[in-house]
């Protein structure tokens, strides 16, 4: 059985849980209402716009949004319909596929772009130093790796 927390870490732990939801919740509110993405169709638009030749397997665009296969198939099926993205198969594997960019779904990220910077910045930047964004970059970067 794992060890109770203690007070200071469990206070630590519940306004990390409750401060981190609300964020999300508002950026998701945000980005919605302004320009019609979800997130997740936004981080994927971002993944995209950076991979070499605007392309990512399936499988490790699921593992870089942290994303079951199934959700980031479901994700990638519902930005079909909007012809933000497309699938092929793999050049090198063909059992493989990938996630293809479209020349609408870069417009449309370029469009959400300053939107979305806005409320970063509003949110979450503009309340701290850059010496409390190095911590919260440290802090995530040793998460990230457990």
């Amino acid at each position: 059985m794992a060890e109770p927390l203690s007070d200071s870490q469990l206070r630590h732990w519940q306004t990390f849980v409750e401060s981190s939801w609300a964020l999300h919740t508002r950026m998701e509110d945000e980005l919605r209402a302004a320009t019609g993405l979800s997130m997740n169709d936004y981080h994927v638009l971002v993944a995209l716009a950076e991979a070499t030749d605007r392309r990512i397997r399936m499988g490790e665009l699921a593992n870089r949004l942290v994303l079951s296969p199934s959700r980031i198939t479901y994700q990638i099926n519902s930005m079909i319909k909007r012809g933000l993205v497309r699938k092929e198969s793999c050049a090198d594997d063909g059992r493989g596929q990938e996630a293809v960019l479209t020349e609408t779904g870069l417009r449309t990220l370029r469009e959400a772009a300053p939107a979305h910077l806005k409320t970063v910045r509003e949110r979450f930047i503009d309340h701290l130093d850059d010496e409390e964004l190095a911590v919260i970059g440290r802090v995530f970067a040793k998460i990230r790796k457990v």
